[in-house]
């Protein structure tokens, strides 16, 4: 459920959303989402100063919170 929530937020914000990738890892502590733009692409999903990337994970906390685990969301290059 997380995935495609964070799915679904990176192609709304990016220029090439067929580029957009995104991977869930569970592991014993947290669930682990990590999501992988075009180069192109990344300013517009960090923001200025990280403002987009903080709400995204902002947004993944709340819809995450009647969970027990912790979900960790990963931007990667």
């Amino acid at each position: 459920m997380m995935r495609e929530l964070v799915e679904t937020i990176a192609k709304a914000l990016v220029d090439n959303p067929s580029e957009v990738v995104v991977t869930e890892e569970d592991t014993d502590k947290a669930l682990v989402v990590s999501l992988k733009v075009a180069e192109s692409d990344m300013g517009k999903v960090i923001g200025k100063q990280g403002r987009i990337a903080k709400s995204i994970r902002t947004v993944v906390k709340a819809a995450s919170a009647k969970d027990e685990k912790k979900v960790i969301v990963e931007i990667l290059q």
